[in-house]
């Protein structure tokens, strides 16, 4: 590989990774397999390798992977950052035992000596370090980024096994660290909750562990039927001879260490050990991913030591994704907003690491061929990863006579139109954007989106506006009156106030995100946020051509292409035009500088709490009219905006240094009314123009 293409292809790696890692540790919601993320991270380090002129510090292959919330603000959530007294890492893992085998060979060069392993299962949940002091629980830490995690105490005290009080002959201050689960029994009856409230379900229970120990409520936390194993003990923090003497000490202290390791001394026991768990993992209460296996002896993980990310006498070996066999029901064909046809087998329901799997994406017509799916067969379901269902094979052996092969439409399943396939897409797509329900729906729930325009419409909603004909394109949105939403099933005043307030709040929304909910094709939410800073203001980018998109950092020939062609539409142009009569912004100046007053001038303000609006659109008022947003109180800091459950440290600091502390009121007193989001809110119905 040439030094340039491999620069790139490094870069796009990064991207990729880093983009993936967010999706995991912070948003609970990702959208690759572990073993994907895992071969392109093995790809990256390769690269690295090679090219060593092109390594950096900042690279995922040199630091962990952080659940540290940049942009909890806006969700309400708030969680005092505390340094880890010992660094957190992560393990470096495998999925060939043949690098188990290597992993052995070189702790038997270094050290040339006998010693011992400690093989444990790798659970798969979030990882948590506790503090105990004189034989209570004082903190409770995530892994955060490894050098720093979010103080999580108040609701690892909810976890039913983790004990605040310790028993027996405890050291006077220890930490030690493990993994927060949660079975698969507690993890269905949540997702079971969330389908009667309408909300999106947790992909696994990883996720939902990793969620629920985030939530701002710890009352809620101890509905969510969490559970806590623990597994490490840092050298640093006692001094025991063995990493197992020290779990069986944490044992008789009362803390819930797992009973499933066992002490090996050679590759071989190695192997039984992770044969025997790849079988009978599926009887477990709760998931796990692997094996972890680390040198026993405590000296001698000293001496080893660690790299910058992870530590060299540990190694985790991953079970390859669990497989299951079911027929295919039938094949429904999805048309997305961007009118890309999606087939998606529907199956006869099976049990598949936890869950119960009835659906698996086919992705396109060229995978069904290379499947060689035909109705009714029998095929081998996986979870890549133990997230995403997908289908890997079919089981010849058991095909009926005569089974028939799917046949992929030729015309819009929606509305009829005849579907079109470029030379260079694997996709068909339906080129009535204008006219097709599905696309014109999907683009509305994009534009509502809470990444985007958050605009309290779910599909229910969008179906309803669309299906009485006030809602076709988001302009419309911003035309909406009472008096249409009056006839919509089961909408009353409440509702009504709610959901125009949140239109008349997202006029506040950032430039970057509305550039993303105007669903340009192949501009997602990272790639918005890149144009949006490279050009400014949207008139700005409709104006350039694709040689000036191509110099959009990570902006390719097919992206470039695609903005080029959707600013060069009339009927864009026109939307675009209606939108900005309503007043969204279109500019980073406009976002971020657009001073309505300078009530605020001069002033920096802390805000912490839950509030009736989103953080995201506080910080701008504050901006909006002179002041400036911190994260932290200082001596600088004018005044602390309170909502409900404001975070504890932050109060006590104002006490100390004299600062005032005043309410989500006090705070829209200080400011024009007429500049406040969503007063709306606070209007009587009748108050509000039917007309």
């Amino acid at each position: 590989m040439l030094k340039e293409e491999a620069y790139s292809r490094i870069l796009e790696l990064r991207g990729i990774l880093e983009e993936n890692s967010r999706r995991y540790y912070v948003d609970n919601a990702p959208t690759m397999s572990d073993y994907e993320y895992d071969q392109l991270m093995h790809e990256l380090e390769a690269l690295e390798a090679d090219f060593p002129e092109f390594a950096s510090a900042d690279s995922p292959t040199s630091k962990v992977g952080s659940d540290l919330e940049t942009s909890s603000e806006s969700s309400g959530r708030e969680f005092v950052q505390r340094p880890h007294r010992y660094p957190m890492l992560s393990l470096g893992n495998t999925y060939s035992i043949a690098e188990v085998e290597e992993f052995s060979a070189r702790a038997d060069r270094t050290l040339g000596t006998s010693f011992s392993y400690c093989c444990e299962l790798k659970f798969d949940g979030t990882a948590i370090c506790l503090t105990y002091r004189n034989g209570r629980l004082v903190q409770a830490l995530t892994r955060g980024d490894g050098i720093v995690g979010d103080d999580v105490t108040r609701n690892a005290l909810q976890i039913s096994n983790v004990p605040r009080v310790l028993k027996g002959d405890y050291p006077e201050e220890f930490e030690i660290r493990g993994e927060v689960l949660m079975p698969y029994d507690a993890f269905d009856k949540l997702n079971a909750l969330r389908a009667l409230d309408d909300e999106q379900p947790f992909a696994n229970p990883r996720n939902a562990a990793s969620g629920s120990l985030k939530l701002a409520n710890p009352d809620e936390v101890a509905m969510r039927g969490l559970w806590c194993t623990l597994y490490h003990i840092p050298a640093q923090s006692l001094d025991f001879e063995s990493h197992d003497e020290a779990l069986r000490a944490a044992e008789s202290w009362g803390l819930p260490v797992s009973h499933d390791r066992r002490l090996c001394r050679n590759i071989s026991e190695i192997k039984d050990f992770i044969d025997y768990w790849d079988v009978h993992r599926k009887d477990l209460p709760f998931a796990t991913d692997g094996v972890v296996i680390k040198i026993n002896e405590m000296a001698y993980q000293r001496a080893l030591g660690f790299t910058s990310k992870s530590p060299r006498w540990a190694v985790a070996y991953k079970f390859k994704a669990e497989q299951a066999i079911t027929p295919v029901l039938s094949i429904d064909y999805q048309v997305g907003r961007t009118g890309a046809i999606t087939p998606v087998a529907n199956l006869e329901p099976v049990l598949l690491s936890g869950t119960m799997v009835k659906r698996a994406t086919l992705v396109n017509e060229d995978q069904i061929r290379m499947l060689d799916i035909h109705e009714g067969d029998y095929v081998y379901v996986e979870k890549g990863g133990e997230i995403i269902p997908k289908i890997t094979a079919v089981d010849l052996s058991r095909r009926k006579p005569g089974a028939r092969v799917p046949s992929f439409p030729s015309v819009c399943p929606d509305c009829g139109t005849p579907l079109v396939r470029a030379e260079d897409e694997a996709k068909w797509f339906c080129p009535n954007s204008d006219g097709c329900p599905m696309q014109i729906k999907g683009e509305l729930l994009h534009f509502c989106s809470r990444k985007a325009m958050d605009i309290l419409a779910g599909e229910a909603t969008i179906d309803q506006l669309f299906s009485l004909g006030i809602a076709r394109t988001p302009a419309d949105l911003y035309d909406l009156k009472p008096v249409q939403l009056l006839g919509m099933d089961g909408w009353k005043e409440k509702s009504i106030t709610r959901f125009l307030s949140s239109i008349e709040k997202s006029k506040v929304v950032p430039f970057e995100r509305v550039l993303f909910a105007l669903g340009i094709r192949y501009v997602g939410e990272t790639t918005a946020k890149t144009v949006a800073r490279y050009f400014g203001s949207l008139d700005s980018v409709a104006q350039a051509d694709e040689d000036a998109l191509k110099q959009v950092p990570d902006i390719g020939n097919v992206c470039a292409r695609s903005i080029y062609e959707y600013f060069r539409d009339k009927k864009h142009m026109d939307e675009i035009d209606r939108l900005r009569a309503h007043g969204l912004n279109f500019s980073l100046e406009q976002s971020a500088s657009a001073t309505s007053s300078d009530a605020l001038a001069g002033k920096t303000i802390v805000i912490s709490g839950t509030f009736a609006h989103s953080r995201d659109e506080l910080k701008a008022l504050v901006e909006k009219h002179g002041g400036k947003s911190s994260g932290s109180v200082s001596g600088k800091t004018s005044f602390l905006l309170a909502g409900e459950k404001p975070g504890p440290e932050k109060i006590r600091k104002c006490e100390e240094l004299g600062i005032p502390v005043i309410s989500e009121e006090d705070f829209f007193s200080m400011i024009p009314h007429e500049t406040v989001p969503g007063r709306i809110e606070n209007a009587s119905f009748s108050q509000l123009s039917l007309f």
